[in-house]
């Protein structure tokens, strides 16, 4: 049996910028920061906010000298687009818990524009239990605090402008 030779480790170095990377399924925004500082051999970098495993889109992530200016952009106005399962509840509060209930759902456009209103605005919204969403003071997360047995959150404070209804 033959031990294998260990590569030499790549040295980092220097890089200043931002990387506006379209995030995939399944990694977290950790996993995406990880693996272009690897690919990039990057000193130092952060990224501007977390997106879900289960969210795919435009996550900033900054080297050197820009993880000054990642907290500005953590705070900026930001844009989602979601699809939406109307008439089921799971377990966890997104796709990935068990369905623990269904029912029908009629959607009218009239009452549709008068909910997404309710949306506009400073909102409080209570995140679901598997939401990776700090828990103020301290580094626990919310994942970690639910396996415990610890089922309170904090709610989470929230601004929206707009809404725009893409499809019925």
């Amino acid at each position: 049996m033959t031990n294998p030779v260990p590569r030499p480790r790549q040295p980092r170095r220097p890089l200043h910028g931002v990387l506006l990377l379209d995030k995939p399924i399944g990694w977290t925004s950790n996993d995406a920061l990880q693996k272009a500082k690897g690919l990039l051999r990057a000193e130092k970098g952060g990224h501007t906010g977390t997106l879900d495993p289960l969210a795919t889109g435009l996550l900033p992530l900054c080297f050197g000298a820009a993880t000054k200016f990642s907290q500005a952009s953590l705070d900026a106005d930001k844009s989602y687009r979601a699809t939406l399962k109307l008439g089921q509840r799971t377990s966890t509060g997104d796709r990935e818990g068990e369905v623990v209930e269904t029912r029908p759902v009629q959607v009218e456009r009239a009452a549709t524009a008068s909910r997404r209103a309710r949306f506009v605005g400073p909102i409080e919204q209570l995140p679901p239990m598997h939401s990776a969403l700090a828990r103020r003071p301290g580094p626990l997360r919310l994942r970690p605090c639910r396996r415990r047995g610890r089922p309170q959150h904090p709610p989470h404070h929230d601004s929206s402008h707009r809404h725009r209804r893409v499809a019925a």
